[in-house]
């Protein structure tokens, strides 16, 4: 998608800005003795990027050292680039650092015990530095994980679906637009997630929209079809419209997974569900 805007020659260097923030990063945190490993996540690891990736720095600390570092997490960013601004919470184990260059730094920080094989070490790893084999351990291990929607997610998944569906209609009979889109669009990204599950990948976290859509996303174009289709203003009968088409396929989704997992589709208690406000 070709999209004109007045930052075309600062998107243009990016690239290069990028790669001169990671290679201060290296720098940095190589003769850190305190610094176990480090590794990227996300796209740079997929090799997905493009020119607007961010860079899912993590960092293993030395257990003794790792509050220290914790607290002193935007100082350290700042060795790094000039920072415009964070995203950070004094409490967190990370920090986002916006440079003044565009480019973003998602940086996390891990004591050795906080790392557990895991489906995003599995997919998403990209070690930079790692001489005592600590990452690299744990992402072997992370080599025989595949991903099965378990009966909890299940739940969780189409109860969350189920409420925000009769959110909407509730806050569109209110006039509160805003709060009924909102709903609206975690319906879409259930569905999404739905569709992820089916397929055995994982999730994003709820309400996380990245590699949903656009030439990253692992979703067939039926799929992504449906959810550029899924679009409506502040229109209360649009609104309600966009609810029901979603809740079409969320029920094609729904026996889909119950299929999946072994479980009665309960099809006739979904659509007492779907009823109450379609």
């Amino acid at each position: 998608m070709s999209v004109e805007t007045n930052h075309e020659q600062r998107d243009l260097k990016l690239i290069s800005e990028r790669d001169k923030i990671k290679e201060s990063i290296k720098k940095d945190l190589e003769k850190d003795k305190h610094i176990l490993a480090f590794f990227y996540g996300g796209s740079m690891a997929r090799g997905d990027h493009d020119r607007y990736s961010d860079l899912d720095l993590r960092i293993v600390v030395n257990d003794e050292m790792y509050e220290e570092y914790r607290k002193n997490k935007k100082e350290r960013a700042e060795r790094w680039g000039d920072v415009l601004f964070y995203e950070d919470f004094p409490w967190a184990m990370h920090t986002v650092a916006h440079y003044k260059s565009f480019v973003k730094v998602d940086a996390f920080y891990y004591k050795q015990e906080d790392l557990r094989p895991s489906h995003y070490l599995k997919e998403e790893t990209q070690i930079e530095y790692d001489p005592y084999g600590i990452v690299t351990a744990v992402s072997e291990q992370s080599r025989d994980l595949y991903y099965e929607p378990s009966l909890i997610e299940f739940e969780s998944w189409r109860s969350k679906f189920f409420a925000h569906m009769h959110e909407v209609y509730r806050r569109v009979m209110r006039g509160e637009l805003y709060y009924a889109l909102h709903s609206l669009d975690m319906m879409r990204w259930s569905v999404a997630s739905g569709w992820n599950m089916v397929s055995g990948r994982q999730p994003n976290a709820p309400g996380d929209w990245s590699k949903y859509e656009g030439e990253r996303s692992p979703l067939d174009q039926r799929e992504q079809e449906l959810l550029a289709g899924w679009n409506t203003r502040r229109d209360p009968e649009g609104i309600l419209e966009v609810m029901k088409n979603i809740a079409m396929e969320f029920k094609s989704v729904h026996s889909r997974l119950s299929a999946l997992l072994g479980l009665d589709e309960q099809a006739e208690w979904v659509e007492e569900v779907v009823n109450m406000v379609v």
